[in-house]
Parts: C-alpha cells; structure tokens; sequence
C-alpha cells in the first residue's frame, strides 16, 4: 500500500499540519518507506516463535516484601482535631 501526496495532504490537513510542497514530497516519501518496512516485517514467518513478554532475557529484581515504616497511628491521632473510633472527622463539604 502505498500513499499519494493527496492521501499525505489530507492526513496533514487532518493533523493540522501545514506542509509546503517540498515537505509534502518528502513526508510522502517517508511515510512509504515506513509502510514497505511494516510489509517486510508482517511477512516475516513467526510460526513456532513463542512470544516474549519482555524484548530481554531479564529477570525482574523483588526487594523482600517487610515492613520499613513505623505505625504512627496512635500519634497522628492525637493531634488531629476530631476523632472517633479511630476514624480521622472532618467537616461535611457537602450538602
């Protein structure tokens, strides 16, 4: 599949792109060597390739799942205005 400066132009008016006419040939140009790479790429046969779910054989590093923070719960709650089995209070904002 190739592009016509027109299918270009009216890409660009859709992208509200303003390109002259020597962008336009050049855009055009480009734009149909991206699409011949995208054909030779889907006609590449990938029967039997199982498919990555990262492009690199990497391993994911985990940290040890633990506890890093203290409770402060206790603390905060001392110093908020209001309190009411342990729930923080606040004032109805809305009607």
């Amino acid at each position: 599949m190739a592009l016509e400066q027109t299918d270009v132009e009216k890409i660009a008016q859709l992208a509200a792109l303003k390109l002259n006419d020597s962008d336009l040939a050049e855009t055009t140009t480009t734009l149909n060597n991206i699409l011949k790479l995208i054909d030779r790429m889907q006609a590449v046969n990938t029967d039997g390739v199982e498919p990555l779910a990262h492009p690199l054989e990497a391993t994911q590093r985990l940290r040890p799942d633990m506890v890093t923070e203290e409770n402060h719960r206790d603390d905060y709650q001392k110093i908020a205005p209001a309190v009411s089995d342990g729930l923080y209070l606040v004032p109805k904002v809305i009607e």
